[in-house]
């Protein structure tokens, strides 16, 4: 605990003499960033600062603070690259299907700003997923025609 200021010494004497007697003591010594720049003291000021640094910390993504609407819409946009790597189309109808969901959850009980969302046409991008999915694999290679097989002069009979 923290010793106490003492009666009639001005509050700047006290602290400063704090602050000589540990450096005297080497409690300053060794700590962590010493010796190195303050980080981020060429940036112009931001006074969200902490939320970004917090929010990298944490490992989330900016878009993790957007209201329900905005993130739905960004969602919408991604939709074509997040279904490209799809293999089948129950797989991309799924994808769909649970975005529309949290659409109509948002639109039953809306939240955040007034911003349009609709929900999305799964044909639409089954379609579209289609087309996509035809280019990237090539078709069947053309083989040379089959022959069917020689039959056999004499049969083994069955049963014995």
């Amino acid at each position: 605990m923290t010793e106490r200021k003492p009666p009639g010494v001005s509050i700047e004497s006290w602290v400063e003499r704090q602050i000589r007697e540990a450096q005297e003591a080497g409690r300053f010594d060794n700590l962590p960033g010493a010796g190195k720049p303050l980080p981020g003291l060429g940036l112009p000021y931001d006074e969200l600062w902490w939320v970004r640094q917090k929010m990298a910390s944490e490992g989330l993504s900016a878009e993790a603070a957007l209201p329900t609407p905005l993130r739905l819409r960004k969602e919408i946009e991604r939709l074509p690259e997040t279904v490209r790597p799809l293999p089948t189309e129950t797989a991309v109808r799924e994808v769909v299907d649970e975005l529309n969901k949290r659409i109509m959850d948002h639109l039953r009980a809306p939240s955040g700003p007034r911003v349009p969302v609709r929900p999305v046409d799964a044909d639409a991008v089954v379609t579209t997923w289609k087309a996509e999915h035809a280019k990237r694999r090539p078709g069947p290679t053309p083989s040379a025609p089959r022959t069917p097989p020689r039959r056999r002069f004499f049969r083994r009979r069955k049963g014995f």
